[in-house]
């Protein structure tokens, strides 16, 4: 159990990482194991977690594997493009024991109070819109004018957040993933989360949003802006992804897209299988041993991030391949911290990648697969652009 030295920690930061991870993650397993030196942004170290039956067992070990960063981030500086994804907030993500129990109980009494059957006629909606925006173009990016405007606009009208305020938390979402300017993409998002939050103390409705302002939890204002920062975070960026990298499959697996255009398997079985193979978070579900911790002989340092790469351990060997309508993967985390939104997020995707299909059935991709590029980042699987052309259709 020597420790690892700078030189032999594998980047996960850069554009040749975002191009193959899975070539990465099968030179990673080659050459150390389940358990991987990283580095997720320069003179970061981490511990990144590519095998099964590990991250299954760290994910359900919170007493020591917890998920408060508190110490850790105290040895980073706070220009560290990846310190605001994984800075200690009160929240469920980055709390552990009796608070988490209480940010997750009233975030999950919010989100449970979302109406399933609005929530799909809500998605339909902002389909309609989105696709009638280009369908007489005979050409679209589907992520940037469909993905990414179904899950913002969906997400919004959930919690009562109104378009000025709105467009403001997308673009410091943006900063904040992307890692290039995230402090101020931070400082973005925390301040119009805040006048989100003061907006429906003074004028309440039936949104998320207010449901947690009601909740007896008695959530202050720094606590309800990071519950709503959690929200957006866990609800656009993974689903603006989950949409793309299923369309792209769709669009260049002639098995997968024959079986749903015939109707031998649905747009749930393939979305269950991109998150296995590329799930949208690739790489998260960060924890913070307090003291070294040894497992399978590996020995992991204390106070630095342990992360599970879903991506990884999906595709462990170990595991075999995917059988169709198995859902083991760990794309929505496991243990205390999985996520409780993914019925939401599944019924967003599901809905806007059907509705695309009934409208712009014969659409296929613009550009070769191969010259779609990925944005650089240690925890999404996210495309720049998703490009499609089509016969254009002219609305009456």
């Amino acid at each position: 159990m020597t420790p690892h030295t700078p030189a032999s920690h594998v980047p996960l930061w850069d554009e040749a990482f975002a191009a193959d991870p899975h070539g990465a993650y099968r030179q990673m397993r080659a050459r150390y194991g389940p358990l991987v030196p990283v580095e997720l942004a320069p003179g970061v170290p981490a511990t990144l977690v590519i095998g099964y039956a590990q991250a299954v067992r760290i994910l359900h070990d919170e007493p020591r594997f917890p998920a408060d960063p508190r110490q850790w981030q105290t040895s980073v500086p706070d220009t560290c493009p990846v310190k605001p994804m994984l800075e200690w907030r009160p929240n469920a993500i980055r709390s552990s024991g009796r608070e988490h129990a209480r940010y997750r109980e009233a975030n999950r009494a919010a989100l449970h109070g979302a109406d399933q059957h609005r929530l799909r006629g809500l998605v339909e909606q902002v389909c309609e819109e989105a696709i009638g925006g280009f369908q007489g173009h005979g050409q679209a990016d589907l992520l940037n004018q469909f993905a990414w405007k179904v899950a913002f606009d969906v997400l919004s009208e959930l919690l009562g957040c109104p378009d000025g305020i709105g467009n403001r938390i997308a673009n410091g979402i943006i900063e904040l993933f992307d890692g290039v300017n995230a402090i101020r993409g931070n400082e973005i998002l925390g301040q119009a989360v805040a006048d989100l939050v003061t907006l429906k103390r003074l004028r309440p409705g039936n949104d998320v949003t207010s449901h947690l302002l009601a909740h007896p939890a008695q959530l202050t204002d720094t606590e309800m802006s990071h519950q709503v920062v959690t929200l957006y975070g866990a609800g656009i960026e993974p689903v603006v992804n989950l949409i793309t990298n299923t369309l792209l499959q769709l669009l260049t697996d002639p098995v997968v897209s024959g079986d749903v255009h015939a109707g031998g398997a649905s747009v749930r079985e393939a979305l269950d299988l991109v998150l296995y193979r590329d799930p949208p978070m690739a790489n998260y579900c960060a924890s913070y041993p307090p003291h070294p911790v040894e497992i399978d002989g590996y020995l992991l340092p204390a106070h630095q991030p342990v992360v599970i790469s879903m991506a990884g351990c999906n595709n462990d060997p170990a595991v075999g391949a995917p059988s169709s309508g198995s859902r083991a993967h760990l794309a929505w985390g496991a243990g205390p911290h999985a996520c409780p939104a993914r019925p939401i997020a599944h019924l967003i995707a599901e809905t806007a990648i059907t509705h695309l299909l009934d409208a712009l059935p014969t659409m296929v991709l613009a550009r070769p697969a191969q010259d779609l590029t990925w944005r650089p980042g240690p925890f999404h699987r996210a495309l720049t652009h998703l490009p499609v052309t089509f016969p254009a259709v002219t609305s009456h």
